[in-house]
């Protein structure tokens, strides 16, 4: 399996895939790493892995489709089979979600179906969840709500920050992702 992984920022879950790849864990090979903001920290993990990597700014483009239709073209030039969004912080359209039917997968940070799209872990410790987690599933047309794939549990403690559960969260991401 050829992997394009799809970023915005520092790239933490993309490292995690490539140290997964590196150790023989993961039984694909990264074969393009995208991001859409220039300069995002994880280009240099793409970098310094000898990962062929892109930058396709979405502010360059007119509107969402020629953007979706300049990733579609990079992805499959560089012979992508499944897409991995890894902290992308763009929401793709129908259009292209369309051309790479059940091949494109997200991680979430929180146990879908609850606390859906943004600032998941301000709105768990809010709610007073006692547990919380992430999710990796199948990306849809409607924000988070393709089929689960996998998820891992995290508890929530009463002297919890937002911050603190994050990176509690996060750390399973770094697990889970490579699994799936």
């Amino acid at each position: 399996m050829r992997i394009g992984v799809l970023i915005s920022g520092r790239g933490s879950n993309l490292q995690s895939l490539i140290k997964a790849q590196l150790e023989g864990r993961l039984s694909a090979e990264i074969v393009m790493v995208i991001s859409n903001v220039p300069n995002a920290e994880g280009l240099k993990k793409a970098v310094s892995s000898k990962i062929p990597h892109q930058v396709i700014n979405h502010n360059e483009f007119a509107n969402a489709k020629e953007f979706d239709d300049a990733l579609h073209k990079a992805l499959t030039s560089a012979g992508a089979e499944l897409i991995c969004l890894a902290g992308f912080m763009r929401i793709l359209g129908d259009g292209f979600i369309a051309k790479w039917p059940n091949r494109i997968i997200n991680v979430h940070p929180s146990l879908l179906p609850s606390f859906k799209g943004l600032h998941t872990h301000e709105r768990a410790l809010e709610a007073g969840v006692c547990f919380t987690g992430c999710t990796i599933h199948f990306v849809r047309p409607s924000v988070d709500e393709g089929p689960i794939i996998l998820q891992a549990v995290v508890p929530t403690f009463p002297d919890d920050t937002a911050e603190k559960l994050a990176n509690r969260v996060l750390q399973q991401e770094h697990v889970i992702y490579p699994l799936s």
